[in-house]
Parts: C-alpha cells; sequence; structure tokens
C-alpha cells in the first residue's frame, strides 16, 4: 500500500505541477467566459447598414404599421411603381416595397414585392414579413367584421399541471419534469466528458511511459497491477482538482462578466424575436418557479451517487484504456482501433442518456441505467426523478462488480503487456495474456 500510495502521489504530484496543467486549467475558463462575451456581443450587435424604404400601400392595408427602427426607415410614396422605378437613380431609396390590394380575404397567401438592386438581407426580409403579417391581420379583423375579443378568446393556452394521486402527496408544477430532464441530462453529460477524457489520459500516459521505457525501471520494486491501479487513482484525482477548479472559476468569472458588461439571458437572443415581448413578471415568476424546482430537487442523494457512479465509470472504463495503452507503443494508429470497443458503449450511453432524461422509466432507460457499461452515463440522468430504489442498489452493485472485474482483467493484460515491444496487439492475444502464468 505503501508503494501504491507513492505511486499516486508521483501521478498526481507530477501533473498538477506541470505549466501545461495550469495554463489549461486557468486559460480554459478565460477562454468559457470569452466565448460567452462574444456570443453575447454577436447577438446584441445590430446591423449598421442603413436602408431607406420606399412604401407603395395600393390597398391601404399597412396604416403606418411599418415604423421605423434602428438603420431601418420606411417612407409612405404616393407615385405609382412606374413612376418610382423609372426615377429610381435620383431618389435616396434603397429599394420599393409594393404591398398591393387584398383580393381575397379568405386567402391565406399574400404576396408582397420588394424591388432593389440586390437581396433583402435576412434581417430586412424578417422585419417586413412580420410587420406586413401583422397589418394584414388586423385589416382582415376590421374587414370582416371580427370581433377581437372573441378572436383572441380562441388562441388558448394549456397547462398541464402534475398533482399527486394520494391526498397530501409530494406537489410538482409543470416545470419539474423539465428542470428534472436538465438535470439529468447535464450530469450524464459530465459523466461523459470525464469519463472519456481522463480515461484516455491514462492511456496516454501509460503508453508514454512503456515508450521511454521508464516503466522497466519502476516494475523491478512495484508490481504491475500497483502500478496500473496508481496510475489511474492519481490522473482520477488530477481530473477531480482541475474539475474543482473550473466549478468555481467558471461561474465566479460569469458573474463579473455580467456585472461589468451587462450580459443578461435576453442580449444572447436576437433581437425582434418573441422573447423580447414576454410579460416582465411572467418571466420572474417562471425563474422564481424555476429555482425553487431545483431546489427542491434531492441534490443530497443525488450528489454522492454521481460520484460512486463516476468512480464506478471511470475505473471500469480508464483501467480498460490502461491495458491498451500498456499493449501498445508510440503507434497511435492502433490505440484508436482498439479504442474503438471501448469508445461504442459511451458513445451509445449518451444517446440512451438523451432518451433517458425524457422518458426515464421506459424499458430501455431501465435496462440501460442498470447495464454496467452504460449505467455510469445513464443512471445520472434518472437520479433527478423518483425511480424505484432497488434499481439504484442493483445498478451500484452490479457497476461495482463489473469495475472490480474490469481492473482484475486489465491487470492482467497490463502485466505482460507493459514489458513487450515489437508486437501488434490483438484481442486473441489479450485473450492469453490473460491466462499467462508468472
Amino acid at each position: 500500500m505503501d508503494k501504491l500510495w507513492i505511486i499516486i502521489k508521483r501521478e498526481y504530484l507530477s501533473r498538477v505541477t506541470r505549466k501545461t496543467f495550469i495554463i489549461a486549467t486557468i486559460l480554459t475558463p478565460l477562454a468559457f467566459v470569452a466565448f460567452f462575451v462574444i456570443v453575447g456581443f454577436i447577438f446584441s450587435y445590430q446591423s449598421d447598414d442603413v436602408k431607406t424604404i420606399a412604401v407603395l400601400d395600393e390597398g391601404n392595408i399597412l396604416e403606418g404599421a411599418l415604423k421605423d427602427q434602428k438603420n431601418l426607415y420606411f417612407k409612405f410614396e404616393t407615385r405609382d411603381l412606374e413612376t418610382l422605378r423609372s426615377k429610381f437613380e435620383d431618389t435616396d431609396y434603397d429599394a420599393i416595397l409594393q404591398v398591393p390590394k387584398v383580393d381575397n380575404l379568405m386567402s391565406k397567401e399574400f404576396t408582397v414585392f420588394y424591388y432593389s438592386k440586390g437581396q433583402p438581407t435576412l434581417d430586412i426580409d424578417i422585419a417586413i414579413r412580420d410587420r406586413v403579417r401583422d397589418a394584414l391581420r388586423e385589416y382582415k379583423i376590421k374587414s370582416l367584421n371580427i370581433n377581437r375579443e372573441q378572436l383572441d378568446a380562441i388562441n388558448t393556452s394549456i397547462t398541464l399541471e402534475p398533482e399527486p394521486i394520494e391526498k397530501g402527496g409530494q406537489d410538482a408544477s409543470k416545470l419539474t419534469s423539465a428542470i428534472a430532464a436538465g438535470a439529468g441530462m447535464l450530469m450524464g453529460f459530465i459523466m461523459y466528458m470525464a469519463v472519456f477524457i481522463y480515461g484516455s489520459m491514462v492511456m496516454r500516459s501509460v503508453m508514454e511511459e512503456k515508450t521511454n521505457r521508464i516503466v522497466e525501471v519502476m516494475v523491478s520494486s512495484v508490481k504491475p497491477f500497483y502500478m496500473m491501479l496508481g496510475k489511474i487513482i492519481g490522473v482520477g484525482a488530477v481530473g477531480l482538482t482541475q474539475v474543482l477548479i473550473w466549478a468555481i472559476l467558471i461561474p465566479l468569472m460569469l458573474t463579473i462578466v455580467q456585472a461589468v458588461f451587462g450580459f443578461d439571458a435576453q442580449t444572447s437572443m436576437p433581437a425582434g424575436q418573441v422573447a423580447t415581448q414576454i410579460n416582465p413578471d411572467d418571466t420572474q415568476a417562471m425563474v422564481a418557479l424555476a429555482m425553487s424546482e431545483i431546489g427542491n430537487i434531492n441534490w443530497w442523494l443525488i450528489l454522492p451517487l454521481c460520484i460512486l457512479y463516476f468512480l464506478g465509470g471511470y475505473f471500469l472504463y480508464s483501467s480498460l484504456f490502461a491495458a491498451i495503452g500498456a499493449s501498445i507503443g508510440d503507434d497511435m494508429g492502433e490505440a484508436q482501433a482498439l479504442t474503438i470497443p471501448i469508445t461504442i458503449p459511451v458513445v451509445l450511453a449518451i444517446y440512451i442518456m438523451m432518451q433517458a432524461s425524457q422518458a426515464p422509466n421506459s424499458s430501455l432507460a431501465v435496462f440501460s441505467s442498470i447495464f454496467p457499461l452504460f449505467s455510469p452515463i445513464v443512471m445520472p440522468a434518472r437520479l433527478a426523478f423518483p425511480i424505484p430504489a432497488w434499481q439504484i442498489v442493483v445498478s451500484i452493485l452490479l457497476l461495482l462488480a463489473t469495475s472490480v472485474f474490469f481492473v482484475w482483467l486489465s491487470g492482467r493484460i497490463y502485466r505482460v503487456g507493459i514489458l513487450l515491444y515489437g508486437q501488434k496487439p490483438t484481442f486473441k492475444k489479450f485473450a492469453k495474456w490473460v491466462f499467462y502464468r508468472d
């Protein structure tokens, strides 16, 4: 155990003290925040291309509905289209918008004509179509003598409010399922990134030591199994340290950026979209309800279970990556070919996790959350939903048992492959190495 601790300590300190680790740990939150700032600036940016458009409202439909906005100005004309087109070069107009008369009030199609030297840009296209559509709707309401209150009453918003079947049971809101699904998918993706990234890091570390022949010196005093186990634990501790630092720095930096630049949820959305028309009081109520639902999630149960699933999944997949790294040299082509069987279950688990977040009690979700190769990613996506306790217990026991088995299996491959050079590894050789006697 003393030698195992020395290996873990060496693996951890040799990585966290590297300049590359320090730089990556600091630059990653900075890059994330810079991306957030740039995206916020892009979505809040408005075109500085000034356009003046002549409007021919032949059917008197618009009635001033085309209001001027930043860099986009409308001027209603009384001259006919041919006159404007013939004298277009002598005017300050950039385009002519012709709105013809409405021949059929019951028609669902209506075409307006935009005359210019080039195609209208997307922002101009959206602005014109939306305003003409709203104006035409008002025109039809008046022309058909429709009662506005009755018409508005037709458009009904439906809300599904969940209620417990038992009296006094735990109540839920309309956001409960959405919050649970979002939290589940977030945890599933975190598991995927952690297992895959740090498992690959273990493989590269083993490959480097084998290529540099450092392992030949180490194996003289430490058993290969303890070398592999120490490397897995050490790299996992490095990963947890990095994630912990990011979990502190990223929210802190985002808070500072929001305070300095004033970015909020609305600045990250394109101008003119429906989000700008939402009632602020309703928005605040929805945010308050969402925060309440997040607080109602049983994090004291979910977080410890997520740690167990992370450890089980990390040991399971990292041991396989370590076995592959020990069986090959510096040939990355062979490494990629051998890691495909490991990568496939992880990728499949991601797709299953997305489905499980929407239907957490489906047969596929239940099976995948118990199956050890999928459960580290799928089960965290279900934990935010109420699921039977026996499924969690069975899933954890199977995952821990499978992780121990794969660590043992990979250790058998590691002890032989780490000292072999010049041989092309195959799955047939892996099977022989497992039963090889010292």
